[in-house]
């Protein structure tokens, strides 16, 4: 079984403003990757299947397949997460702050939200947060 990971997509206030950020980063060095200090030591299992999990203003919405795990030479942030282009949006899910990126097992991740959920997908994640927060989604 694969395992994911989840962190904060600070400074972003929705999905597409990591889908710019992320366009903006393959066109500079050519592929999707989020540099981070740490190397997971369950590497293996993550990248059997894995995705990153975003969580933007308290709310997990999307993810992306992991592809690669990769130690980089230099630099403050010698950890290279390569992710696939694919946004996938999730069944939105409250989710409280932390630091840096953490395990994030199947069984606990939220499902992907279903073909028919356009109007979900384009809610702000305000919006969103208050509907979670009431049971109403």
């Amino acid at each position: 079984m694969s395992l994911h990971l989840i962190k904060l997509a600070v400074g972003c206030e929705n999905v597409e403003d990591i889908r710019r950020f992320q366009i903006a980063r393959k066109k500079q060095i050519g592929r999707i990757v989020h540099w981070t200090t740490m190397f997971p030591k369950r590497a293996e299992e993550i990248v059997k299947g894995g995705s990153l999990y975003w969580v933007i203003k308290g709310i997990i919405l999307v993810r992306q397949r992991i592809v690669g795990i990769e130690r980089t030479k230099g630099g403050h942030k010698p950890v290279a997460i390569v992710l696939a282009p694919k946004l996938t949006r999730v069944e939105p899910r409250s989710c409280r702050p932390f630091q840096g990126w953490r395990y994030f097992s199947p069984k606990d991740a939220p499902g992907d939200l279903a073909k028919g959920s356009k109007a979900i997908a384009k809610m702000p994640a305000s919006m969103l947060k208050s509907l979670r927060d009431l049971g109403l989604i």
